[in-house]
Formats: structure tokens, sequence, C-alpha cells
């Protein structure tokens, strides 16, 4: 199964025809926010494989020429608070940066994201209870406290992201929201859970 994995940047590569000669060979598009929608449908209608997203803090709705607002990438599923199997794979998905600001969306304190997961946790059993196991990969926007987050307020992680990792053990958490640059570090093993931050975008072999 291999996977493409997008965030926060429009790549010329992939917003090209160039698209399919380097990545027709992916099974599945997952993005982690911040993206415009045009962008990602782009990718689903050059790919069409099952393509997967949740929104980043920065996400707003887009004007079309004709006259509509759009408030999501046509063509992808939304996975924030929700788990679905696409291909043999328990995916999850949870939205957002933690809060900064006051009354704007895509923006959670802990206790709200907290009740987020907790809302997940009935699916994440019933996974576990009869496959085996609850979750193969969490996206997010926002990455988990202290793991690829930044010291100042609006970059940093979040903490309930620690304990989902630690009591469902997915696979990968996969992440956008942090900028990479030269000597940052963009995979870290916690627990069970490789958490990757896939800004501007990573291939993944699963």
């Amino acid at each position: 199964m291999k996977i493409l994995a997008v965030s926060d940047q429009v790549v010329g590569s992939i917003y090209s025809s160039r698209i399919r000669g380097q990545f027709g060979d992916v099974d599945m598009v997952l993005a982690c926010g911040d993206l415009p929608y045009y962008y990602l449908e782009f990718i689903v209608s050059m790919l069409n494989v099952p393509c997967f997203f949740v929104h980043g803090n920065h996400d707003r709705p887009e004007h079309t020429a004709d006259g509509r607002t759009v408030t999501e990438p046509g063509g992808w599923l939304n996975l924030d608070g929700r788990t679905v199997n696409s291909k043999g794979l328990f995916l999850g998905g949870l939205e957002g940066s933690m809060r900064y600001k006051p009354n704007v969306p895509f923006q959670y304190t802990e206790k709200e994201m907290a009740y987020k997961i907790w809302r997940m946790t009935p699916a994440l059993l019933m996974n576990r209870l009869f496959q085996g196991r609850a979750l193969d990969i969490l996206i997010t926007h926002a990455p988990p406290l202290g793991i690829h987050d930044g010291e100042d307020w609006p970059h940093r992680g979040c903490g309930a992201f620690l304990r989902l990792m630690e009591r469902f053990r997915p696979r990968y958490l996969l992440h956008g929201h942090k900028h990479i640059y030269k000597m940052d570090t963009w995979q870290t093993r916690y627990k069970d859970t490789e958490v990757i931050n896939v800004y501007p975008y990573r291939v993944i072999e699963f």
C-alpha cells in the first residue's frame, strides 16, 4: 500500500500534469489541512484513488467564479471525528489546531479535543474487539504535544493525541501545521506509533 500525504503548501510537481508520472502508483491520498480546495480537487481528479482529509486551522470557504461557496473539496471524505475502513486500513481524523483565538473555526481547547476523541472511542473499541486493532492511521492537522510542535502558542501540540496513541496505538499519526526547515525533525516514534510531519508531502509505504 502506497500513500501520498499532503499538507499546508501547494507543491508544483503535484499541481501539474506531472502528477500521474510521479504519483500515479499511489493507492490513497491523505490531506492534513491548510490546503486550497481547488488543489485537493485537482489531485483526486488526476489520481482517481480514495482521498481523505481533515481541515487545518487556516481553512476557509472558497468562492468560485460561478458564484458558489465551497466549504470542502469535492471528491474527498472528511475524516474529522470518525473512523473508516478503506482498502483494509482503519483510518481516523481530527481537524484543526489548539485554540489561540476566540470564536474561530477549526481551533480547539484540550478539553474540546479530548471530547472529540471520546466520541470516537466506541468505534475504535469495536475495531479492536472485532478486528484486533483499533486504528492504523490517524490524520491530524496539529502535531502531538512535545512532538514536532513549536514553542509559540499557535503551533503548540495537542496533549490529547498522546493519550490516544497510548490507548489505541495507531501505526501512524500523520500531521501538518508545523512547517519543516533544514534541521527540523519530521519523524518520531512514540510508543507504537510513527509520528510523521508530512509538510508539504510524503509518500508512505504501508
